[in-house]
């Protein structure tokens, strides 16, 4: 597996880049004239695995960020992690940093000898808005419970503790841990990791393709639909980190994010967003959608996501409230955030490509 440390060799020239082909996704209108452009690339894949729709350029490896991290929960469960399903969920989290996702992490510490000190992922300030500025009020400061990976972290040091890992480098890619999410992402996305990086929080994380992601999304929510009962173990993985996901959609994001929204108003499925403009949505029949905005702008995700959506026939009118957003002028609405009509263009690749 390549080394996730940084070299400047690994820089190139600018005129070496190898830039994707992004199309226009979304665009930003004020009072009816377009000010901003998105661009990006998306792809569906219905029921079969096979590709119902995608634009741009779909099968080159980007880095998922946070949405990689129901995979890596799936991994933690089948090590034989076992946690009450809202503290599973908020294992696959990037959370608001509420005071619910916080005691989450700490009591998926203390269930398993831990303690904070045992955690190394970086140090951050609640994530949320709101959660954040209550959390300075009150004197805060920036620590590794309040970071919105620390759910993640939590289990990480838990599936550790559970199978006599070394707790110390449990985010060395060599560890047994990563090991086994690295040969779990393998799985359940059907491909190599082009490349290995350090996401934000300090884990590893693999440079995969839109379709090789949505192929797990779909894995993982219709591991869920076909469950039957409540009782889960290491060789239904994938059913306890999809249902855990949609019965407590508060603790994947938390209050007011588009992502709990989304699981809320759309039965039956598992949605996880990533920095930098990435977003998986998976449904119970095994289709799914999966998104990358090129230039990281978080707000064009849901917009493009819903359109996908539409692509597979699911009933978008329900996701009116996320599938755009409002521009204001003065505090007043003068325009809107909408996906273009980009599974329609001559960008858009030959599925039989695909």
């Amino acid at each position: 597996m390549p080394s996730p440390v940084f070299s400047a060799a690994q820089t190139a020239a600018p005129d070496q880049l190898a830039l994707p082909q992004h199309i226009p996704l979304v665009a930003a209108l004020r009072d009816g004239l377009v000010e901003s452009v998105h661009y990006g690339s998306a792809i569906a894949l219905a029921a079969d695995g096979s590709v119902a729709a995608a634009a741009g350029d779909p099968l080159t490896p980007f880095y998922p960020r946070s949405a990689l991290k129901p995979l890596q929960a799936v991994a933690m469960v089948r090590a034989g992690l076992e946690l009450p399903a809202d503290l599973l969920a908020l294992a696959a989290a990037s959370h608001s940093g509420a005071a619910v996702h916080r005691d989450g992490a700490l009591r998926i510490l203390e269930l398993h000898g831990l303690a904070p000190t045992d955690l190394e992922n970086s140090t951050d300030l609640p994530y949320g808005t709101t959660e954040r500025e209550d959390w300075l009020r009150n004197g805060g400061s920036a620590t590794r419970i309040t970071q919105n990976c620390s759910g993640k972290h939590a289990a990480m040091a838990a599936t550790c503790a559970i199978n006599g890992w070394p707790l110390q480098g449990y985010l060395d890619p060599s560890h047994p841990l990563q090991q086994l999410v690295a040969r779990t992402v393998v799985d359940l996305t059907g491909e190599e990791p082009a490349g290995v990086s350090t996401d934000g929080c300090g884990t590893p994380l693999f440079a995969l393709t839109l379709r090789g992601m949505a192929r797990a999304f779909g894995r993982i929510a219709q591991a869920a639909a076909r469950h039957d009962g409540d009782t889960f173990d290491s060789t239904n993985a994938e059913a306890a980190v999809g249902l855990a996901m949609q019965r407590h959609p508060h603790m994947v994001a938390g209050e007011g994010r588009d992502v709990t929204e989304l699981m809320r108003l759309l039965p039956g499925a598992v949605a996880k967003d990533g920095f930098e403009g990435v977003q998986l949505v998976g449904l119970g029949d095994g289709s799914a959608v999966a998104v990358k905005i090129s230039d990281g702008g978080d707000r064009a995700r849901m917009p493009a996501t819903v359109r996908l959506l539409e692509a597979l026939g699911v009933d978008s009118e329900p996701l009116g409230g996320i599938a755009t957003a409002p521009v204001l002028g003065g505090g007043h609405q003068v325009g809107q955030l909408l996906a273009t009509d980009f599974l329609n263009t001559q960008s858009t690749p030959d599925n039989e490509a695909l």
